[in-house]
């Protein structure tokens, strides 16, 4: 299935082919892992390391739709992170999850990972809601860890901020029986039903509700403790310093029409990010690159 949106050889372990949808798809296969990534948002939506269950999760839901973002898997939320902050009509978490991305490069390395590079061009002319010059790359590592790199680069002459997040649904067997660590003692903001200063303490995060929080001032890793899947999934980033941590529960699940209405403890989010107060300003020619590295490991 040729595609303009490939302009790079593919190696044996990536093939190309119509997805749900129909829309554009690599499919990876190497000895390391198996993953899924759709040119639509550059949307990395399945990974899964050799002798591990899958450990991204997606919605039956998902409308795979190229004029809606994808429910699941990763989505790259940029220029700015839920609503805009002045244009109610601009879409939530930003339109790259909404655009086609181009595949630049497709290699294997010497240890059998995969590495995948994107580009994104925004559309011209700039929308009203980001009337600035910039351009966006994406690396992706498929191996036995997923390593996810966004390079934002300015090239115009005037400086911009962005806000960035990769907004990671993680498959759990049961969200009420997890726990997040590696934020105790971490200010956040709690986004349920307003906004609210507040600390985590010194215990993990459980879930008992809706949960939609943006953790500030952290670099730290953080690790999903699912005991009900024996396994524990582990985030390590850079250059990012806000982590927001997310799950609808029963009433928001419900009103989402590209999310069921009983999927809701099958997911939490844990995703990198730099949001609100943590947006970045890219001065002319700068270039800033924020990086997840997931693992995930047995546990007895």
């Amino acid at each position: 299935m040729p595609s303009p949106l490939v302009r790079t050889e593919l190696p044996p372990t990536v093939a190309l082919d119509s997805g749900e949808g129909r829309l554009p798809r690599l499919t990876v296969a190497n000895p390391l892992a198996r993953a899924e990534i759709y040119l639509h948002g550059a949307h990395v939506t399945a990974w899964r390391p050799a002798g591990m269950e899958p450990v991204l999760w997606m919605s039956r839901q998902s409308q795979w739709d190229a004029a809606k973002p994808i429910r699941g898997g990763v989505p790259i939320c940029f220029p700015w992170f839920g609503p805009h902050a002045t244009d109610r009509s601009a879409p939530g978490h930003g339109f790259a999850r909404l655009l086609d991305w181009t595949l630049v490069e497709a290699r294997d390395d010497e240890h059998g990972a995969t590495h995948l590079a994107f580009q994104l061009t925004p559309p011209a002319p700039p929308p009203a809601a980001w009337p600035h010059a910039c351009a966006a790359s994406y690396h992706v590592i498929v191996g036995s860890s997923l390593g996810l790199a966004l390079e934002v680069h300015n090239p115009g002459t005037d400086a911009f901020s962005f806000e960035e997040a990769l907004h990671t649904y993680f498959a759990v067997q049961d969200v009420r029986a997890i726990e997040v660590s590696g934020l105790a003692g971490t200010d956040y903001l709690d986004k349920v039903g307003g906004t609210a200063n507040r600390n985590q303490g010194p215990e993990p995060i459980r879930f008992t509700a809706e949960t939609d929080r943006v953790y500030v001032n952290t670099q730290s890793a953080c690790t999903i403790h699912d005991p009900g899947a024996r396994r524990q999934i582990v985030v390590r980033k850079s250059r990012s310093n806000a982590t927001v941590v997310w799950n609808p529960w029963v009433d928001k699940a419900r009103a989402m029409p590209d999310f069921g209405d009983g999927e809701w403890p099958e997911m939490v989010c844990v995703e990198t990010g730099n949001v609100y107060v943590h947006a970045v300003t890219l001065a002319p020619g700068a270039r800033h690159t924020m990086t997840a590295t997931i693992d995930v490991e047995a546990v007895p």
